[in-house]
């Protein structure tokens, strides 16, 4: 399915601009929120499945792709209330919140915050209290091992960037599409040297992984919004450059370390949201609603409307 070309605008909150994708549809406003480091364009395909039932939008958050990158702000807070100043900007009373990865904070504090502005919750690979992970990671064995490889010139060109991010990062080479590189081309810039780089400065991306990960302890949500929740089961595959003793220091540690950790997160998140529905997809991807987007989307869409 060719991706649907939606209407790219900017809303102006908390003296910034943020840019955002509307797909349009009829019914509740359905509103994606992205990972770190991701932009609207990454829904560039999953977003308009829910078109037939659903006004939906996509936003980019302050600091990434195209939306306005103040120095400060990057606070649990100060994004909620981003959130709530857009969905007033565009006259939405209450909307449906989907976000991935580090939008879990986002979700939750949001719910926390303004429960009466949330219709319903969906958590896409979504976790919003990291700091466990972060301490049960420094044991990971191959944290500190330096795979060797060619050392390539600075990326001058789209192509170029593009062609590094594959070969140094290999789950997002097994996923890639056209979306990922209008998403690509939407946070990268030129600089000075005419070199393609991150258009997120390090100061922000460090300040966003203090704040929102290493810090961030989830604030209560008392009111019982109905919410779903997918967890992928992953598990790295680990290329001939490993040697044989590093490859099995890795399968002790995902069996003795990684499982158990992924049973108590999904146990804990539970627990603080007993009416949730929680969906476990076996050998899935951190980019679920790409990866095994048929799954994702039937899942979603059963629980919207119900």
């Amino acid at each position: 399915m060719k991706p649907s070309k939606p209407k790219s605008d900017f809303v102006h909150v908390n003296g910034i601009r943020l840019h955002y994708l509307d797909w349009g549809g009829a019914g509740s406003a359905l509103i994606f929120l992205t990972g770190m480091g991701s932009s609207a364009y990454i829904y560039g395909r999953f977003a308009p499945l829910f078109t037939d039932g659903f006004r939906v939008l996509a936003l980019t958050r302050r600091g990434h792709g195209d939306s306005d990158c103040p120095e400060a702000g990057y606070d649990p807070d100060t994004l909620v209330d981003d959130i709530r100043q857009f969905m007033d900007a565009l006259h939405i009373e209450k909307a449906v919140l989907a976000g991935h990865s580090l939008a879990g904070v986002e979700l939750t504090h949001f719910a926390a915050t303004h429960p009466e502005r949330v219709e319903k919750l969906v958590y896409l690979e979504a976790l919003d209290d990291r700091r466990k992970e972060r301490l049960i990671m420094q044991g990971h064995p191959l944290k500190n091992v330096q795979i060797k490889r060619e050392e390539s010139a600075p990326p001058h060109t789209l192509q170029e960037y593009i062609a590094n991010v594959k070969r140094d990062i290999p789950a997002f080479a097994q996923i890639w599409s056209d979306v990922w590189d209008e998403e690509v081309s939407h946070g990268v810039k030129v600089n000075e040297d005419g070199i393609v780089v991150d258009r997120m400065p390090a100061s922000i991306e460090k300040m966003m992984v203090e704040n929102l990960i290493n810090q961030y302890a989830p604030k209560e949500v008392k009111a019982t919004i109905p919410t779903l929740s997918f967890y992928a089961k992953r598990k790295q595959k680990l290329t001939d450059e490993y040697t044989d003793e590093q490859k099995a220091a890795y399968e002790t540690f995902h069996h003795d370390v990684i499982e158990p950790f992924f049973n108590h997160m999904v146990a804990e998140f539970q627990n603080r949201f007993p009416h949730a529905r929680i969906v476990i997809i076996p050998n899935g991807h951190h980019y679920c609603f790409m990866a095994q987007e048929d799954l994702v989307h039937d899942e979603m869409w059963k629980f919207l409307l119900e």
